[in-house]
């Protein structure tokens, strides 16, 4: 409908000319007064209202399509992130991400705004406007238009070059993106470590390379119009000059002359119309083909083996000859470990750091694709459970807590609507996060900076905490999530814990033996094989590794007192 709405715009403009001519032909003939010129100037009025008109309704209906589409894709692309795997984000930078989320989409958006409108110009608006430069004078017409198939061949020549170098530009910006997010990211980090100047540096090398990367385009653009302008120019001599003895001569009218010089006018906006829409769909397709790539990204956990007939499932937990590795080029992280957990059991987890206890976590949850049956939650094997239902029965408060820059309260609940603020309160006490929050000036609408950054360690611990026991999952897993917890408030923590979770499955994840010496069963890991199993009292009698743990760690307290 909008095209359609152009198209009538484009023959209000074309009977306009005509109007004119039909006019200069008849001032001084008999019969022709003022009359007849305001006759004709009304008309022109009315085309002209007609255009004013019909163009702002083409514009909403196309523009605003337009927009429509960028949103339509933009969600697709956010939607396809959601669902993309973590080694996905392992081989990805979230700099060339966010490229494609701001210069990418607003290239397609433009291809599909004015492409489609200036696609519209040149197939309908050049033929329609050459019939009339014809219907006055052929040979004319023919004259005129010499020079334009030239920038058929300047349009594929530096089409080419323009697309290559906007493919540089997107990539020096995905750079430059890339460089900035982490910079701000790790700011605490920058600064601890006074490595302000070399980010600077960093960041000065990208800017320059960004500039000169655009730089190069803009040399090939500014070459690329002014000769579509030249080769305009030069058509338009040809028709004054040949159309000046046209009209001397008597072959057409002064009328038609002027028409004809309107025409041509009107015939060099396709024309430059191509140059524009060429340019769009270099820049449009090299953003597409960026954006396709990462839409042909497939997800690699997937519910493609699940059972969607299981809907609940149950805190037992069975791992059966577990071996993994990340990559077939990597060792073995597990090599043949089982175990068994029954529900509202609580299991303990040791280890020296990189045996692969925050692995196993992962392949619990189904971050990463485990084994086929080698894993078991509830009495099912982990690829038949659907992977929304195996995310709801486990929850995770990982070591690393991860805030978001909102409220305390939308930090807790994670966009779980409807849950009473009683709820919230209490998962905060049973945290020992709830005094410290009712400290602020604003409560739980506190808003807390990026990744939490206003809070200390403990206590973006102890919020994660919270927010996993408003979930009140069938299986809770803490990963080394008191680690920034003094011994007194962790003991707290850890009695709520008991109290809170008597029939719940809970997995804990620590190096210090103080956190797990009262779980119902406690496994070392080592070599990526349990090397110790069983409880505190048991492992105490072996002199092993939870022992030499064990000791290191009561030194360790008794010099504190010192």
């Amino acid at each position: 409908f909008g095209v359609l709405i152009l198209i009538l715009v484009d023959m209000l403009q074309l009977f306009i000319p005509k109007i004119m001519q039909f006019t200069i032909d008849k001032i001084g003939k008999a019969g022709f007064t003022s009359t007849d010129i305001l006759k004709s100037s009304f008309i022109v009025f009315l085309l002209a209202g007609g255009i004013f008109f019909f163009r702002f309704l083409w514009r909403i209906i196309l523009l605003r399509n337009g927009w429509v589409i960028d949103r339509e894709l933009r969600q697709r692309y956010f939607q396809h992130l959601m669902l993309l795997s973590q080694n996905f984000y392992n081989r990805s930078k979230t700099g060339d991400l966010m490229a494609y989320a701001i210069n990418d989409m607003n290239a397609v958006r433009m291809l599909v705004n004015f492409g489609l409108v200036g696609l519209s110009d040149i197939i309908f608006f050049s033929i329609t406007t050459l019939i009339f430069m014809i219907n006055i004078n052929l040979k004319l017409t023919l004259l005129a238009i010499i020079p334009l198939p030239i920038l058929s061949f300047i349009f594929i020549y530096f089409g080419k070059r323009i697309r290559v170098h906007f493919q540089k530009v997107q990539k020096s910006f995905a750079t430059l993106s890339g460089t900035v997010q982490e910079s701000i990211s790790g700011i605490r980090i920058v600064k601890v470590f006074g490595q302000e100047q070399s980010q600077l540096d960093k960041m000065s090398v990208d800017a320059y390379d960004y500039v000169k990367e655009n730089i190069a385009l803009i040399k090939i653009m500014g070459l690329f119009h002014p000769m579509i302008d030249f080769i305009i120019g030069v058509s338009m001599i040809i028709a004054v000059y040949m159309g000046g003895k046209l009209t001397i001569t008597g072959n057409i009218s002064i009328g038609e002359f002027i028409a004809f010089i309107s025409y041509l006018g009107m015939i060099v906006w396709p024309m430059i119309a191509i140059g524009w829409v060429t340019n769009l769909y270099q820049r449009g397709s090299a953003s597409l083909k960026r954006l396709n790539k990462i839409f042909a990204e497939q997800p690699e956990i997937t519910d493609d083996k699940a059972d969607m007939a299981i809907k609940t499932l149950s805190g037992t937990i069975k791992i059966k000859n577990l071996k993994f590795r990340y990559n077939n080029d990597a060792p073995y992280i597990f090599n043949d470990i089982s175990f068994e957990l029954s529900e509202g059991k609580t299991l303990a987890i040791l280890g020296k750091t990189g045996v692969g206890k925050s692995s196993l976590i992962n392949l619990m949850s189904r971050i990463y694709n485990p084994p086929e049956n080698s894993i078991y939650i509830g009495g099912n094997e982990i690829y038949s459970i659907p992977l929304e239902l195996l995310r709801d029965t486990i929850g995770i408060v990982p070591q690393d807590s991860f805030l978001f820059s909102d409220t305390i309260t939308a930090n807790i609940t994670l966009g779980r609507e409807n849950i009473l603020g009683n709820r919230i309160k209490q998962a905060t006490k049973d945290a020992m996060i709830y005094d410290e929050i009712m400290e602020f000036k604003n409560g739980f609408d506190t808003v807390i900076g990026e990744r939490g950054v206003t809070l200390s360690g403990g206590q973006k611990q102890r919020l994660s905490i919270a927010r996993a026991l408003l979930l009140n999952p069938k299986i809770m897993i803490l990963d080394d999530s008191l680690s920034a917890v003094d011994t007194k408030t962790e003991k707290s923590i850890l009695e709520n814990l008991i109290r809170i979770r008597k029939n719940k499955t809970t997995l804990i994840i620590s190096h210090r033996i103080s956190t797990v010496q009262h779980a119902d069963k406690i496994i070392v890991l080592d070599k990526g094989k349990i090397v110790e199993e069983g409880i505190h009292s048991e492992l105490m009698k072996i002199n092993g590794i939870y022992k030499y743990l064990w000791e290191k760690q009561q030194l360790e307290d008794k010099l504190k007192e010192i």
